[in-house]
């Protein structure tokens, strides 16, 4: 390590948020499997979109297909998988984009390691609020049935613990409110904070 050396960039993470007309920041999804992560994290994406913000949202399926292909579930390999992404939105946070994640990222020592990666403000830590019971109904993928048959070992909220985040900048009822309604919470929080600025409410946006 002691031939490596930080290349500081010419274009800095300034210039490229003023180029973008915004700030850029992480908005860490994080909640049960069948919570509704990624499901609101590309509505978020799509609504920040067509306001004109530069985005890239880290989905926990595609990110396993590549960059984490060689990682398991075990415990210790998802602390890995949960390492990699922050590493990764850091650098997309310095090039001036809103990186959205959707992860269950369980352990909140996981989620604390990646929120130290960054300046204060820079990583938003969104609970899919829904329960287990909730989650179960859904079963999307059919997981639950599998992990309750013992044929998913380690799986969150079954067999593997859930940290439900204690302090997290956003809270929303994924299991019960319409998603409309918590894309609307996140794009709201994101203007509060002054990440954005120009945020028309939903009805000029659907006119468009």
């Amino acid at each position: 390590m002691n031939n490596i050396v930080w290349h500081h960039a010419t274009v800095t993470r300034e210039m490229r948020q003023s180029q973008n007309g915004h700030k850029s920041a992480v908005l860490w999804f994080t909640g049960l499997s069948g919570s509704g992560k990624s499901t609101l994290a590309h509505a978020v994406e799509d609504r920040l979109h067509r306001l004109g913000c530069r985005t890239f949202v880290f989905d926990g399926d595609n990110v396993r297909h590549g960059l984490c292909a060689d990682l398991g579930f075990s415990l210790e390999d998802r602390k890995e998988n949960i390492r990699r992404i922050g590493e990764m939105s850091k650098l997309f946070v310095e090039a001036g984009v809103i990186a959205l994640t959707a992860f269950i990222s369980p352990l909140r020592e996981d989620r604390q390691r990646v929120r130290s990666l960054f300046p204060h403000g820079d990583f938003l830590e969104i609970f899919c609020n829904a329960s287990l019971e909730v989650c179960e109904q859904r079963d999307v993928k059919g997981m639950y049935k599998r992990a309750r048959a013992g044929d998913i070992p380690e799986f969150t909220g079954i067999s593997s613990p859930y940290d439900v985040p204690q302090n997290p900048e956003l809270e929303v009822d994924t299991g019960h409110a319409e998603l409309e309604t918590c894309v609307q919470s996140v794009v709201a929080m994101l203007s509060r904070r002054g990440v954005i600025s120009n945020a028309p409410d939903s009805s000029t946006l659907h006119s468009q």
